[in-house]
């Protein structure tokens, strides 16, 4: 698991450019990891106002959550030494200039990609599930993508962006949606095919390298997995874990597909690119678009039926139960979305969202 966390100013809300700082402070406490070959660590992003964490290999989901609030809680004592709140929030609630991180390659992406690159602040959940072969990594890809909104609706939470309600859940997926490279990924049919798909796209000259494939979902470049990208950080631990255990099931039961032959859902990339929109809209307030039939339905049912069809891969991995009940209260409570809008309601002060946000990206939940 990778979560993108914002840093803001603990008085102002204000994003604050001071990553350095808390990742200074980590590095002295022996608290960042950054270089370990497995996973485990605190790490820059594109820009000062924002961190990576990203866990080491589980089975366990239990044990990925421990590890997922370790590096939080590493991150927020980082944080608190340079005056700033750790938000696990998809976008900034007040706006702000970011402050790009002096790297060459950001600097290039700067220079290339003007403002779409200024203005990047936003913050993603990726999740790497093991994947036995690349040709396996396609296959999946292959037969996961048309479900990939939904996991975008669940995890929806970022309905603010420079100090104004977008009418959108998770604007993040409009913020990402600028850049050339991102979006949802056609059927390829084989790990050949993506390759010339990929060598295709760095011919253009317009992406830097196979880093900038900002796709939904992409075989990792770094490691043996299946790597997807479409959520936004989900505000509540909680939420990340049901979403981690949505990705593996999504991709052991696509792999059997492919393994058995089953043919993937040939969706055009334009109707997945609706989806995508409704999901990021809407969330789980309204319709989604019905993975195998892309009519809409209600966003229950869509959910309701990734469940039947992952049914046999939660109960093989055992995480059935533990998918089930976490679906069950995002339902009652509302996703990372409906979270900010209402405390926003309560007082009408974004800066009482701040608090919020700070409050459960800790764990202080009821």
């Amino acid at each position: 698991m990778e979560e993108e966390l914002l840093l803001v100013d603990a008085q102002t809300g204000r994003p604050r450019s001071v990553a350095a700082q808390v990742l200074r402070v980590a590095a002295e406490r022996h608290e960042a990891g950054v270089g370990a070959t497995r996973g485990g660590s605190l790490d820059h992003e594109f820009q000062q106002e924002q961190v990576e964490t990203d866990t080491s290999p589980q089975r366990d989901l239990l044990l990925l959550e421990d590890e997922v609030r370790l590096w939080r809680d590493r991150a927020i004592r980082g944080g608190r030494d340079a005056k700033a709140l750790v938000l696990a929030t998809g976008t900034s609630p007040f706006g702000g200039d970011p402050s790009q991180v002096r790297e060459s390659r950001y600097d290039e992406l700067a220079d290339r990609f003007g403002l779409t690159a200024s203005e990047q602040l936003t913050c993603g959940c990726h999740v790497h599930v093991s994947v036995e072969s690349a040709e396996e990594a396609v296959g999946a890809m292959d037969r996961i993508r048309s479900w990939l909104p939904v996991l975008l609706a669940l995890s929806a939470n970022s309905p603010f962006w420079r100090g104004n309600d977008t009418s959108y859940a998770s604007f993040r997926s409009q913020a990402m949606a600028r850049w050339p490279s991102a979006g949802p990924s056609e059927v390829f049919g084989s790990e050949a095919a993506y390759r010339a798909h990929v060598a295709a796209l760095l011919g253009t000259g317009v992406i830097l390298d196979e880093g900038m494939l900002y796709g939904d979902v992409r075989p990792s470049y770094r490691y043996p997995t299946l790597e997807i990208r479409v959520a936004d950080v989900c505000l509540d631990v909680r939420d990340t874990v049901l979403v981690a255990a949505l990705c593996r099931a999504l991709v052991e039961t696509a792999a059997a597909e492919w393994r058995d032959g089953i043919p993937a859902v040939d969706t055009s990339v334009s109707v997945l690119r609706l989806a995508t929109w409704q999901a990021g809209r809407f969330g789980m307030g309204s319709e989604l678009l019905d993975p195998q039939t892309s009519t809409p339905k209600p966003a229950d049912e869509v959910v309701d039926a990734l469940l039947r069809h992952c049914d046999d891969a939660l109960r093989r991995s055992g995480d059935r139960e533990l998918a089930t009940q976490r679906l069950a209260d995002l339902r009652r409570r509302g996703n990372g979305a409906d979270r900010q809008r209402t405390a926003l309601a309560r007082t009408g002060n974004l800066a009482d969202v701040i608090a919020e946000i700070a409050r459960v990206t800790a764990g202080q939940v009821d």
